[in-house]
């Protein structure tokens, strides 16, 4: 489901100063949350939970297995997920209440300003506060970014001789795009933002994306093909604008030879996940440390192994994790959204948008 529901839609001096406070209520009284605590203290007490539960966090995204098994192995710790969408963790965490049974979730970034808004999560900046950029975090640490994605093309080159290699490019081929569905995919809707920054337009002027699928459709090259694993490993692809670690986990999964993955070099857009602890966690002290070990260097090497760009950009990562991402300087011209809450209201205007103005010239 993670996979599928993309979501729609961080100095310090000490570590004590830099543990969140919560209002929520936590049943054991030997754990509970202490906002002097320090990490050594946070660690003990981490150890006493002895467990972790998440939601959207599953073994096979991002490579969250690797830090499952390295908390277990370094804390003793043991854990369990349920996967679900963004929407799915908030509405949990507040259907719950005091009686929360989740610690942790990883969603999209529209949806910690949200969680905060309905003052569900619990505030924790972890030791690498700094290495965060300020707009991949709440000021007082509710939420922060561990890993981004970027839109990207990724090309079958059996199917397409002339690899794309920017917006301008892929309107001027002769073969089909597959873009998602706008109406509820969070990534599809990041595609027709990224075809709008390169055309002119941001989160609050969409419209330069529309009009540029909209000649697209017109040409009649808007594919309707889902862009599963599947068909795009038997070929009912072309081109298919999607995050780049899934572009990339795709490509190794099927053919490293066969597929090309290009950020478009005039325009596209960041974006990217973040932890929300529980206001209500039952194992509060272990949220704090699992989001301390994910934005540590060997947490943030975890990511790239599954194919996450680490947000901090100070980790060097092993060469043999390195090589199975693009290269910095493809991305010089990908920029994050400046103003979520802007985004968020487009967003929702935008799949009326792309029925009206881009699905009508879809030829059939």
């Amino acid at each position: 489901m993670k996979r599928k529901l993309f979501k729609s839609l961080l100095g310090v001096a000490t570590i004590a100063a830099l543990t969140g406070c919560s209002s929520g209520t936590n049943k054991n009284k030997d754990t509970a949350v202490n906002t002097t605590d320090n990490l050594e203290t946070i660690i003990e007490k981490a150890k006493k939970e002895g467990e972790i539960a998440s939601v959207g966090m599953p073994d096979t995204w991002a490579n969250w297995v690797g830090t499952w098994e390295n908390i277990k192995s370094q804390y003793g710790i043991n854990h369990n997920d349920t996967d679900m969408s963004s929407a799915e963790e908030l509405a949990k965490f507040e259907s719950e209440g005091e009686n929360g049974t989740a610690d942790i979730g990883d969603v999209g970034i529209s949806f910690g300003p949200l969680a905060v808004s309905k003052e569900l999560t619990l505030p924790y900046k972890t030791s690498y506060w700094d290495d965060i950029p300020n707009w991949a975090k709440d000021d007082a640490g509710h939420w922060l970014l561990s890993y981004t994605g970027t839109i990207s093309f990724m090309v079958d080159k059996d199917n397409v001789k002339n690899v794309p290699t920017s917006w301008k490019d892929l309107k001027n081929g002769n073969y089909k795009v597959v873009v998602g569905d706008v109406a509820k995919a969070n990534q599809a809707q990041f595609a027709v933002l990224a075809a709008a920054m390169a055309n002119g337009g941001d989160e609050e002027d969409i419209q330069p994306g529309i009009d540029y699928f909209k000649e697209i459709a017109k040409q009649g090259r808007i594919s309707s093909v889902d862009a599963s694993l599947a068909n795009i490993e038997k070929g009912e692809t072309d081109v298919v604008i999607i995050w780049d670690f899934n572009a990339l986990n795709y490509r190794d999964t099927i053919d490293k030879d066969r597929f090309e993955v290009k950020i478009p070099t005039d325009g596209s857009v960041i974006s990217g996940y973040t932890t929300i602890i529980n206001k209500n966690a039952p194992h509060p002290n272990a949220a704090k440390l699992v989001r301390e070990y994910i934005l540590s260097d060997e947490g943030q090497i975890n990511l790239g192994k599954g194919y996450a760009r680490p947000i901090r950009t100070n980790v060097k990562l092993p060469e043999d994790v390195a090589s199975k991402l693009l290269k910095d300087e493809e991305y010089k011209s990908a920029q994050p959204v400046e103003s979520n809450e802007s985004w968020d209201k487009t967003a929702l205007r935008l799949p009326e948008k792309w029925q009206s103005e881009v699905l009508v010239n879809v030829k059939k």
